[in-house]
C-alpha cells in the first residue's frame, strides 16, 4: 500500500487536532506518514500520531527548520516526495498549509487542491467554491497530489499505527533561507478552542444588537465547550474583535456543529460557514436567507431562546 504522507501541525510539541483528522483520511487512500517538521518531537507526541494511524513518522526537528518562513518545510516534504514517491500528500487548509502546498506543487511539478472539505478514493477532492453557490469534486492530474484540506472536514478517528520513526536530514538552499523569523510573539488565548479548529462554533450577527449582547453568545459557546464567531456585520460595528469575522473576508470554519444567532445570512457569511456538519438558525425573521442552508431552525428572538437553550444544556450536564 502506497504512503500517504501528512504534515504534522504541533504547537509546542502538542499535536494538533486537524492532523488527526488527515490521518483519519489519509487511512482511507494509503498507508499515513506522518512528517515532523520542527523542534518539540517527543515520545508523547510519537503515540499521539501512533493512536491515530501513523505508520511511519519523518522526523525532522532541527530548530533551521523553523527558523525560515515556509520553504524549508516545503524543501522537507519534496525531498521525502522525491525518495518516496508518495500517493499523495496531505497539508492542513490553514494560511501557512496553503501557501506550503502551492510552493510545493510548483517545486515537484504537481497538481494542488486548496480548502478541500471531503476526500474520497482516488485522491478526489471535494470544494465548496464561488461563495458556496457550487459544490464541486476535483482530481489532480499531474504528478503527486497535493491536497490542503480545512480543518474539521472529518472526524478523528483512533486507529492505532506502528509509527516506525525514521529521521530526515534536509540540506537547505540560500533560496530556502531568503526569509528568515526574526521574532514570536505568543498570542494571549483564553479557554476557548480556536475558531478554525472548534468542533462546535456560536455565532452572533446585527441581532445581537450591542457588543455587551454577545455576552449570551459567549455564555451559550462556554456552556458548549465551542468558539465564538461573528458576522461581518458585527466586527464592523466594533461589537466584537476582527479576528473571530466568519466568511469570505474573514475566517473559514467547518465545525461539526453551528449556530447562527441573529445572523441574516449573506452570501460572503455563508461562504465562510456553509460547510458546517449541522447549521442550527435562530432569528426573527422567518425570511432570512440563512434559512436556505438551516438543518433546524428557530423563528424567534434570540434574546429569548438563547437563555432557554442555555438553560436546559446546563440541565443535561
Amino acid at each position: 500500500m502506497a504512503e500517504v504522507l501528512v504534515l504534522v501541525e504541533h504547537v509546542e510539541g502538542e499535536v494538533k487536532k486537524v492532523t488527526l483528522e488527515l490521518l483519519t483520511l489519509a487511512r482511507q487512500l494509503g498507508a499515513p506518514s506522518a512528517v515532523w517538521a520542527g523542534p518539540g518531537y517527543s515520545e508523547a507526541a510519537k503515540a499521539k500520531l501512533a493512536e491515530y494511524g501513523a505508520e511511519k513518522v519523518y522526523v525532522a526537528d532541527g530548530e533551521e527548520i523553523t527558523g525560515y518562513v515556509v520553504a524549508p518545510k516545503v524543501a522537507l516534504l519534496a525531498k521525502l516526495i522525491g525518495e518516496k514517491s508518495p500517493a499523495g500528500v496531505l497539508i492542513a487548509a490553514t494560511p501557512e498549509g496553503k501557501e506550503i502546498a502551492g510552493r510545493l506543487a510548483v517545486r515537484t511539478d504537481s497538481g494542488v487542491i486548496t480548502d478541500a472539505v471531503g476526500l474520497g478514493e482516488g485522491f478526489v477532492a471535494e470544494q465548496s467554491i464561488f461563495g458556496g453557490a457550487i459544490n464541486v469534486r476535483s482530481r489532480v492530474t499531474k504528478g503527486t497530489p497535493i491536497i490542503a484540506v480545512r480543518p474539521n472536514a472529518t472526524a478523528p478517528v483512533a486507529a492505532q499505527g506502528a509509527a516506525a520513526e525514521e529521521r530526515v536530514e534536509v540540506a537547505l538552499s540560500d533560496a530556502d533561507k531568503a526569509a528568515r523569523i526574526v521574532e514570536r510573539v505568543a498570542q494571549e488565548k483564553g479557554a476557548r478552542p480556536e475558531l478554525t479548529e472548534a468542533a462546535i462554533v456560536v455565532a452572533g450577527g446585527r441581532g445581537v444588537g450591542s457588543a455587551e449582547g454577545f455576552g449570551i453568545i459567549e455564555k451559550l459557546a462556554d456552556s458548549l465547550g465551542g468558539a465564538v464567531g461573528a458576522s461581518r456585520a458585527a466586527t464592523d460595528a466594533g461589537w466584537y474583535p476582527h479576528q473571530f469575522q466568519v466568511g469570505q473576508t474573514g475566517k473559514t470554519v467547518s465545525p461539526q456543529l453551528y449556530i447562527a444567532a441573529g445572523i441574516s445570512g449573506a452570501i460572503q457569511h455563508r461562504a465562510g460557514m456553509q460547510t458546517s456538519k449541522t447549521i442550527v438558525v435562530i432569528n426573527k425573521d422567518p425570511e432570512a436567507p440563512i434559512f436556505e442552508i438551516a438543518d433546524f431552525g428557530v423563528v424567534g428572538d434570540l434574546h429569548k431562546v438563547v437563555p432557554q437553550l442555555i438553560e436546559e444544556i446546563e440541565k443535561r450536564k
